[in-house]
């Protein structure tokens, strides 16, 4: 998850001297200077699940499209459709390359008639940018990377909403699931979101960058007695597997396609027009998958790894795209890609047990099991 980069080649977020302050491990991620952890990886881990954590995401990329042609120039970009969203909501979208690899996984906020703002990836926010770009020429659209205009603060867990809700000026109980509003959160004005990545409910509020750490003092004051802590990348890396959420680099890249991921559904085929990848796309959807995203649970304690490989019956069958302890279930768990049609593996029922299905995992085979993913689902609080 993390990339070894030397210190003074790194960007850093406008919370740095928060990090630094608080004696976070520091790790170089995606270009960026960002915290790992700030003490106990596993204790931020199920304070998310059980409280509350707050994340520094000021390294995600922000690219704001606009103009009277923006929804058309992206529904041509990416394979979802922006333009069918009202203001204020959001959408969760991929762009893709001719062949139908991803290119990046996205979110898009439509903020109004003619303005969006696409979030993502730290690593690939360049890359999007000038696809966006080339692919919005003709459109009467701009494209403009934003970045640097924003720090972007997530606050996730079941009190998440308690916490908020004393200290904004807007209802949260009108703020929907993957919609935005132009809102005040504890004096400053914030875009925020009921969005993120951990698999509970939560909120991510972009800022400007100068607003940041006063926002992150007031939010943490304002947390401490319902159990907020701040967490890191590591926190957040386990939760979202735990999700089983793809990330970047693992389970997605050039090399898979949306349907590879088991994620077509953001692949719409029926909107008018043509889109960058459609031909492939199509093609692809009427053929059996390549490989199928699975989950594994691990019987042992040894932990599986990106790259490990996949046996059936002693014999190599797919790839680990992530793995690690998970806090919650006590166990190691993994994704990974398999073969489709194997005899046995296919139409083994998840849970079942079956001694042929391991994880070669430093020369040896670690018994594990199939699993539906995700492997946690959060319960719906009345």
């Amino acid at each position: 998850m993390t990339q070894s980069e030397p210190a003074g080649q790194l960007r850093q977020s406008p919370l740095l001297p928060v990090h630094q302050r608080l004696g976070a491990t520091l790790t170089g991620f995606a270009g960026w200077q960002m915290p790992l952890r700030y003490g106990s990886e596993t204790a931020e881990h199920r304070a998310v699940r059980t409280a509350a954590g707050l994340f520094d995401l000021s390294h995600m990329g922000e690219i704001a499209v606009t103009g009277a042609d923006a929804g058309a120039a992206l529904d041509y970009a990416l394979t979802g459709q922006p333009s069918a969203l009202a203001p204020g909501r959001a959408r969760y979208t991929m762009i893709c390359a001719d062949d139908g690899g991803v290119l990046d996984d996205l979110i898009v906020y439509r903020l109004t008639d003619t303005e969006f703002l696409v979030v993502a990836n730290a690593a690939n926010t360049a890359v999007v940018a000038s696809e966006l770009t080339g692919r919005a020429a003709g459109f009467g659209a701009g494209v403009t990377d934003r970045t640097t205009d924003y720090a972007l603060i997530a606050l996730q867990g079941p009190n998440g909403a308690a916490i908020l809700a004393p200290v904004t000026d807007i209802d949260l109980g009108g703020v929907r699931y993957y919609a935005s509003h132009d809102a005040v959160i504890c004096g400053y004005q914030v875009l925020l979101a009921r969005t993120g990545y951990t698999g509970e409910d939560g909120f991510e509020m972009f800022c400007r960058p100068e607003d940041a750490e006063p926002l992150w003092a007031a939010l943490t004051a304002a947390g401490e007695p319902k159990g907020l802590v701040p967490a890191g990348l590591a926190a957040r890396d386990t939760l979202r597997l735990e999700a089983g959420m793809p990330l970047y680099g693992n389970e997605l890249g050039p090399d898979v396609t949306p349907f590879d991921a088991g994620l077509g559904r953001v692949v719409k085929l029926d909107k008018p027009g043509d889109f960058v990848g459609r031909a492939a796309l199509t093609k692809l959807a009427q053929q059996p998958p390549r490989r199928v995203l699975t989950g594994l649970a691990c019987r042992g304690r040894r932990v599986p790894r990106h790259g490990y490989t996949v046996l059936w019956d002693g014999k190599p069958c797919g790839t680990v795209t992530s793995g690690a302890p998970s806090p919650t279930l006590g166990i190691p768990i993994a994704m990974a890609y398999t073969e489709p049609g194997i005899p046995g593996l296919a139409a083994a029922e998840p849970g079942a047990g079956d001694p042929r299905l391991s994880i070669d995992i430093r020369g040896r085979g670690e018994p594990a099991d199939l699993v539906t993913l995700p492997f946690y689902t959060r319960r719906q609080r009345s």
